[in-house]
This record gives structure tokens, C-alpha cells and sequence, in this order.
């Protein structure tokens, strides 16, 4: 028995080029609409200081691009901040990952009393509001005597809820004739772990490191508040020397800016195949 198909006719290729090109352009509406604040941004770290402010004027009439070298030199410390910021972020990944991957390795493959419980416990405690948590926190690190320490800036985030449970998601949707055949060939929980189970969750990582090191990347009242010398300060509590009793250089905070914004967009670029294929695999994972 055959299947009959009917022909494809011109009125359905035309309907075919209509809703593509209708979903096409709705897509590209979006991203116009996403990317405008950015070229605002970038265009206005261009102008001059009377230009910055004019709301008729989206080009600048001149391009000054030596707004990025006053920008630089302006703040005394600002190569000290953005070295100081990948620092910190570099630091708190490397750290949210070694913590996130034992802990979720352990809630997803390792059975022991009340793990079900701590876990609900675990992912209870991402409900807490940050401010909440600011002041016991701050006591906390003052009495270690971690305040202008880079310990301070680093040591209390590396660990994350959002990253263990993350993790943990992919980790259970490993086979588990994996491990079976492992434990079989002698292999330990660490040896699986590291020799299998990570290699097999490289998306997932990648993922997780990305949103970790745009946290940190972007903290500003933690490292505002555990921070008194300059020299100590992160790239988002420098930028607040553009802004001074006498008015706001935007065009010099706006090229600080594009500065600090590159190196996450770089990294974005560098890793998005891993990152778009964790997404999409981690939300349908059980």
C-alpha cells in the first residue's frame, strides 16, 4: 500500500515564504529592540560632554574615541579595578565549580540519610533575598577581619545553590550502566567522577561558569560595602568615580562601560556553542 502525497503548488510555497518571512522579521524586531540600548550606549561613549546629553542627537557629530584613553586614565586605579574584577570572577568560577560539581555529584549519584531533604533544604535557601543575608554576611567577614581582602570578595561565593542544582540535573541524566560498569572495573565515586562524569558534562559546566562569572563580574553592593581602599575595589565600585558633585561625565561612564562590558561579551562568543547546547540539553533533563 502507497501513501498518496499531493503536490506542492506555488500557493503553499508562497505560504511557506510569507511565515518564515513574518518570523523572520518579528526576530529581527527583537533584536533591533535588544541591541538599541547597547549601540546607545557605545555611540554616546563617543561624544563629547554637551553632545552626551542632547536627546535630538542618536550619531555623534565627532567620533572621540580618545574618550576611552581619558576614560582609562581618568580614575587613577581603573587598570587596578579591571584587573582586580577578573581576579575575583576568575577566582569565584573556579571555585563555584570544584564546590557545585562534588556537591552535585553527591545529591545525584551517592546515597545517603536525609540527602532528599538537604537538597529541598538547598534549593529553599535560593528563595532568601541577597539583602536579607547582607548583614549577617558583612558582621561575619569583619570579624574574620577579611574586610579589603580579596578573601571577602571571593571566599563567599564560591559556592552556589543555582550551580549545584544545575549540575546536579545533568549529573542524574548520565546513564547509570555508566557507573555500573565503572564500579565493576574498580573505578571509586572521585575516579567516575572526574574521569567520566565531568568529560560527559562539559555543556553544563561551561553554563554554569558563565553565569558565575557574570555575577561576579557585575557585584556591586557586596564589594561596595566590604571594600574601603581604592586599590581593593572591583571595576563596578570604580566606575562610581565618573559621577562627582559637579555633574556625571557620561560619556567617560558610558566608555568605562563598553571597557567593562568586552571581556564578558568576548567570553560569551568564545564559549557560546557549549553554552546554547547546556541550555538546551539541561531543560529537558530530568
Amino acid at each position: 500500500m502507497t501513501l498518496l502525497t499531493r503536490p506542492v503548488t506555488n500557493i503553499d510555497r508562497l505560504k511557506t515564504f510569507f511565515n518564515h518571512s513574518v518570523i523572520y522579521a518579528l526576530l529581527l524586531i527583537g533584536a533591533l529592540w535588544a541591541l538599541f540600548p547597547f549601540a546607545w550606549m557605545v555611540l554616546t561613549s563617543l561624544k563629547g560632554y554637551t553632545e552626551a546629553y542632547a536627546v535630538e542627537t542618536f550619531l555623534p557629530t565627532r567620533w572621540l574615541f580618545s574618550n576611552y584613553i581619558e576614560a582609562w586614565n581618568t580614575v587613577g586605579h581603573f587598570p587596578r579595578y579591571f584587573v582586580n574584577t577578573l581576579f575575583i570572577a576568575i577566582c569565584t568560577v573556579a571555585g563555584v565549580l570544584i564546590t557545585s560539581t562534588l556537591a552535585a555529584y553527591a545529591f545525584a549519584r551517592m546515597e545517603f540519610p536525609g540527602r532528599d531533604v538537604l537538597f529541598l533544604i538547598l534549593l529553599a535557601t535560593m528563595m532568601v533575598p541577597f539583602e536579607v543575608t547582607l548583614v549577617p554576611n558583612f558582621i561575619l567577614v569583619r570579624n574574620l577581619r577579611w574586610v579589603d581582602n580579596y578573601a571577602a570578595l571571593i571566599i563567599p561565593w564560591s559556592a552556589s545553590a543555582f550551580s549545584i542544582f544545575l549540575l546536579r540535573q545533568f549529573f542524574k541524566s548520565i546513564p547509570q550502566e555508566l557507573f555500573d560498569a565503572a564500579l565493576i572495573d574498580g573505578c571509586s565515586h572521585l575516579r567516575f567522577l572526574f574521569s567520566i562524569v565531568v568529560p560527559l558534562s562539559r555543556p553544563a559546566l561551561i553554563t554554569s561558569g558563565l553565569f558565575t562569572f557574570l555575577a561576579s563580574w557585575n557585584s556591586l553592593m557586596w564589594a561596595l560595602l566590604v571594600t574601603n581602599k581604592p586599590e581593593m575595589r572591583p571595576i563596578q565600585v570604580g566606575m562610581a568615580a565618573f559621577i562627582g558633585e559637579a555633574g556625571t561625565q557620561i560619556q567617560l561612564l558610558l566608555a568605562a562601560v563598553t571597557i567593562s562590558v568586552i571581556p564578558v561579551i568576548l567570553l560569551y562568543l568564545i564559549l557560546q556553542r557549549w553554552f546554547i547546547e547546556g541550555i538546551a540539553t539541561i531543560g529537558i533533563r530530568g
